[in-house]
């Protein structure tokens, strides 16, 4: 009796385990559509056997003899291989042959008949069109029976091969497979990464990004090890968003996340979730988070969330969808409703946080906010030690130089910066790819393609070559512009001429500096003026770079003396479409304002460009004879910059820490010799920092 029980206890242990549940049965099969298809191709085979009229009658083969010497007979076709031939009766004589029934065969007056042998059909109609002179035409067929009932079932094969496409098209089975069917529009379109399949992510393949790498780390530690947080009373983490400008990597370190933890990842985009279908969106958030829990502990990533996270509108019958609410609405319910998603991380991006609903952001389901920032200098070189690993370069190719040629470039910007250079490289038939070739593809990539043939007159150039000098030569004089790099007057783009500059990577900005960066960039239509005597619309970039600069210091920095402290710019991104947040007489006042503070620098600029009128027009002539100036141009005219960039500053103080700290773990005396040569090393260094900015 034990054992009996026993063996019963085994049987169903072995029963199979549904994914959601313990001890249940698996779900039932689904009905077969294909069983629909065969009974359908079954029902058209007999309609075409059982179900048609006769179109032909069958005689005799006595009869047919008769109708052959009657003359009654207008040709035959005889089947080789069936012992059966087919009769064409006359127009005349088809009362006669077929009687009751003429009118159904008049349009198709055909016979059949079983003929003994071939041969003996052909000796019979040679005699008697020999006797009578009968006009009978005698055809032989040679196909064979199987090609023939081929031939006669091609439409309605074809009929059913058409019928079975359409409908795998409608569930989803064509082409458009993945949930692309009318009968699979609910189902999630979510594309599953594996932890088997492919290859995978890690933290190595991830550039930069060190605090949000740390943020995330938590995250990795509890999908791996949750015993350990959970023991103590702590809960899951629901999610975190990643937030932060296109291209910094958002996407792969949420792939990262995925290959450390070593667990089932779902990919998806926000827009994915929206069709024309109403409910659609709703069922697939559904669909997904079931997946995502059959395969727990697992990954949801979801890209482009403000597609379906947008804020909610307060006024329902303005600018609302109802779809995408329904979405939104399920998928909250989703991250945090009345089920229970263990082991089920969502992890999201976006870089329009400012306009996601708050309901989405607050805590229990967004945990937390990542800020994925553009990368600094450090971290654009580690973008690109990796991004050169399979890119074949030469010893001119200085990492640290590239990276202060980037400020403000993005890991993919970096990315199509060294696919560039080596795209320039092999246009070139080179072996390696230079210092030379990545200059060329940050030039191209931030001005464009250069025009060398474009027709322009001596006038004009000269024109160009005036206000880019303009741009150059206050910038050399004004201690907080951006440090020059070179200026060119070769057309690129759109630009007619252009200044490249290294902008300084401060973490905050003074009114002085923003000032003198708006006095460089008026310094070209400024030498327009004193230098040719007329204003072009060259200078149409740097007027709007320095009007929005200008709204910007009066209307949201508070760097007005008339406006002081005030600050109308709305973080929440809600934006003040309809009404604005101070009245017309302030408007009037911020507008007077900007007037004046760009009337100001005007003059500054044209101020300072009067008191280096020679050099501005040294500077000129050797821009329109070479059309290409770099920073030592500006220093054999002008003379060495009074200041240093902040570059040099913080070169030097990191040499002099360095250097106190491998003083301090020697502990030794510093010999005077010692001291100078330190002072020595520090100028080294310096010297190769200026050459790195002024020489190209």
């Amino acid at each position: 009796m034990d054992n009996k029980n026993q063996n019963n206890k085994n049987n169903r242990d072995r029963r199979p385990i549904r994914p959601g549940g313990l001890g249940k049965p698996g779900p039932k099969q689904p009905f077969n559509a294909y069983w629909i298809y065969a009974i359908l191709s079954m029902g058209l085979i007999g309609m075409l056997l059982f179900g048609q009229n006769k179109t032909e009658k069958d005689v005799d083969w006595s009869d047919f003899q008769e109708y052959v010497e009657d003359n009654r007979i207008e040709s035959v076709l005889v089947y080789r291989n069936k012992k059966q031939a087919k009769a064409k009766v006359r127009t005349e004589s088809v009362n006669y042959v077929f009687e009751e029934d003429a009118a159904r065969f008049s349009n198709n007056p055909f016979i059949n008949v079983n003929i003994p042998s071939t041969d003996g059909v052909s000796e019979f109609i040679d005699n008697v069109r020999s006797e009578k002179e009968y006009d009978i035409k005698v055809k032989f067929d040679d196909t064979s029976e199987f090609w023939g009932m081929i031939l006669s079932f091609a439409p309605f094969l074809l009929l059913i091969v058409f019928w079975i496409w359409m409908m795998r098209r409608m569930q989803g089975g064509g082409a458009g497979g993945g949930g692309a069917g009318i009968f699979n529009v609910g189902k999630s379109k979510a594309q599953l990464f594996d932890k088997d399949a492919g290859t995978k992510v890690t933290f190595k393949d991830v550039a930069g990004l060190s605090e949000a790498k740390e943020e995330v780390q938590e995250i990795v530690e509890f999908l791996k090890h949750p015993g350990n947080y959970t023991n103590l009373g702590g809960k899951i983490p629901k999610g975190a968003l990643l937030v932060g400008p296109p291209g910094t990597g958002k996407t792969l370190l949420a792939k990262a996340v995925a290959g450390e933890a070593n667990v089932p990842f779902f990919s998806i985009s926000g827009s994915d979730f929206v069709e024309m279908f109403v409910g659609v969106g709703a069922s697939r958030v559904r669909d997904l988070f079931k997946q995502a829990k059959e395969k727990s502990p697992s990954i949801i990533f979801i890209d482009e969330i403000d597609a379906v996270g947008r804020a909610r509108s307060k006024n329902a019958g303005f600018s609302s969808n109802d779809e995408r609410e329904n979405t939104l609405n399920q998928l909250l319910t989703e991250m945090d409703g009345f089920g229970s998603n263990s082991g089920v991380i969502i992890l999201a991006a976006t870089n329009r946080a400012d306009i996601l609903d708050k309901a989405l952001l607050r805590a229990g389901r967004f945990d937390r906010q990542i800020h994925v920032e553009l990368p600094d200098l450090n971290d654009r070189k580690e973008i690109f030690n990796v991004h050169l690993r399979p890119i074949k370069i030469d010893e001119s190719v200085d990492v640290e130089f590239l990276a202060r040629q980037t400020p403000g470039f993005s890991g993919a910007d970096i990315a199509n910066v060294c696919n560039e250079a080596a795209l320039i490289a092999a246009r070139g038939k080179k072996s390696f790819v230079g210092k030379e070739d990545f200059l060329s593809a940050v030039d191209r990539i931030i001005g464009g393609l250069e025009k060398k043939n474009k027709i322009i007159t001596q006038d004009e150039k000269k024109t160009i070559a005036i206000h880019e000098a303009g741009h150059a030569t206050l910038s050399w004089f004004l201690e907080h512009a951006n440090p020059l790099v070179k200026v060119t007057i070769v057309p690129r783009g759109k630009a007619l001429g252009a200044a490249w500059y290294l902008p300084e990577e401060r973490q905050i900005t003074t009114k002085e500096q923003m000032l003198d960066e708006m006095c460089a960039l008026l310094g070209g239509r400024a030498a327009e003026q004193l230098f040719v005597g007329e204003t072009s619309s060259g200078a149409m970039n740097d007027l709007e770079r320095v009007t929005k600069q200008a709204y910007g210091m009066i209307a949201y920095l508070g760097m007005s003396d008339k406006m002081p402290n005030l600050s109308y710019y709305d973080s929440s991104g809600q934006d003040y479409s309809f009404q604005k947040p101070y009245s017309e007489r302030t408007a009037e006042l911020i507008d007077n304002e900007v007037k004046a503070l760009i009337a100001e620098q005007y003059q500054r600029a044209k101020d300072l460009l009067k008191e280096h009128a020679e050099g501005h027009n040294k500077l000129s002539d050797v821009l329109i004879e070479k059309e290409m100036i770099y920073a030592e141009n500006l220093e054999s005219i002008f003379g060495k910059r009074k200041w240093v960039s902040r570059s040099h500053e913080i070169l030097q103080q990191n040499l002099e820490t360095e250097s106190k700290e491998s003083a301090s773990k020697e502990e030794t005396t510093v010999t005077p010799k010692e001291v100078v040569r330190l002072k020595m090393k520090i100028q080294i260094h310096l010297r190769q920092m200026s050459k790195l900015i002024m020489v190209i």
